[in-house]
């Protein structure tokens, strides 16, 4: 559920458009049909590329959906009742179409959504998209408010495996198979792509690094995390979210846990084979998944960290505040205690789930409306 993950967006476009060369980039490719099995996860690259993580495949795709128009619009963007809109496009009824992912195009601001045609009825407090179903549907929505499908049956596209992926057949405790979390979040960042999920190993929890254009240089670790809530070093327990982020000339990821760890990993441990030991930066409050964390420029033009959750409002972390040298938590949540750690700021706006960077100016948002409804809006972080 990535997107991005430059430490300012607004180097990012130039980045995109830049510093890679597609022909390099795409040197892999075919064109053809894409078999992807579910589409659990999106997260865009340079050059406009798309990833997509399929759990039930156990791979990694990259699309190139030919879509490198430059927008440079600072507009807002809002469209209500999603669901009724996709529904009619997928010629369903409102409640039988899930959104598993968002991601937005940072070069041409369309916004893409993995899709399913599912009952979301089936949704509960824990239950998310990819416990019910698989998406194998991507729909395109335009900055003007129109929306198509994208066909995956001949599209230019690579993919490759995902190492050592959970097998399926054992059933988690969301009442779903365990293979929905082989895959849980991706992010790219200079030419590698990070993937969290569930192996088949005896520390289940693991975090790959492929190289793109893919080959077969792909490292594997498995990750310990100490949850403060559960009061225990688990290993079982999957990142939810992630984002690569530069901290003092290093590299590290950042990322949350199910109920609420928050985490720095620096990438220099990810050595192929090794087991690695994440230093706990903050509780954030137990009983929520994360969904997405993003990073942006404030109005101040300094850097950012947004998260999104499912039982939570927007969490915003100031990465100037992480002290990567500092022993982590260790300890269990003192008593009466929901959140301890890293200093954070809880942002109003209830029912938000996806989010990415719609343009310099603003953060597109999903967010379920108090009539039911769910919508897309906008978050303004720069009025000029």
């Amino acid at each position: 559920m990535k997107k991005l993950t430059l430490s300012l967006f607004s180097l990012a476009i130039g980045c995109l458009v830049f510093a890679d060369n597609y022909e390099e980039l795409t040197k892999n490719f075919v064109t053809g049909k894409a078999d992807v099995q579910s589409m659990s996860v999106l997260t865009f690259g340079p050059e406009g590329l798309l990833f997509v993580g399929d759990s039930k495949g156990g791979n990694i795709f990259a699309f190139d959906l030919n879509d490198r128009v430059k927008n440079e619009s600072t507009e807002r963007f809002v469209m209500e009742d999603v669901e009724t809109k996709l529904a009619s496009a997928l010629g369903v009824g409102p409640k039988e179409v899930l959104i598993h992912d968002m991601a937005v195009n940072p070069i041409s601001q369309n916004i893409y959504l993995a899709v399913s045609r599912a009952d979301a009825m089936q949704l509960g407090y824990w239950r998310m998209a990819n416990d019910i179903a698989n998406a194998t549907i991507l729909m395109k929505i335009k900055p003007d408010g129109s929306m198509e499908e994208v066909p995956l049956d001949n599209i230019y596209h690579s993919y490759a495996a995902v190492p050592k992926v959970i097998e399926p057949g054992k059933e988690s405790w969301r009442k779903s198979d365990y293979r929905t979390d082989a895959i849980t979040d991706i992010a790219y960042d200079d030419h590698k792509l990070y993937v969290a999920g569930l192996s088949n190993e005896e520390f289940a929890s693991a975090l790959r690094v492929m190289d793109f254009p893919f080959n077969k240089n792909t490292s594997y670790s498995t990750i310990e995390v100490y949850h403060v809530a559960h009061k225990k070093w688990e290993t079982e327990a999957p990142i939810r979210t992630l984002v690569p982020y530069n901290i003092n000339g290093q590299k590290y990821i950042l990322a949350g846990y199910t109920c609420t760890p928050f985490v720095s990993i620096p990438v220099n441990d990810l050595k192929s084979g090794e087991h690695v030991v994440s230093k706990t930066l903050a509780e954030l409050g137990s009983g929520n998944m994360p969904i997405d964390i993003i990073t942006y420029e404030n109005a101040n033009q300094r850097p950012m960290l947004l998260m999104s959750n499912s039982n939570k409002t927007l969490i915003r972390i100031d990465p100037a505040k992480i002290e990567v040298g500092e022993k982590g938590l260790t300890e269990p949540m003192p008593e009466g205690a929901y959140t301890i750690g890293l200093d954070h700021d809880v942002l109003s706006g209830q029912g938000i789930t996806q989010i990415d960077n719609l343009n310099s100016h603003n953060i597109l948002l999903l967010q379920r409306q108090p009539n039911g409804t769910l919508a897309l809006r906008s978050l303004r972080i720069r009025r000029s």
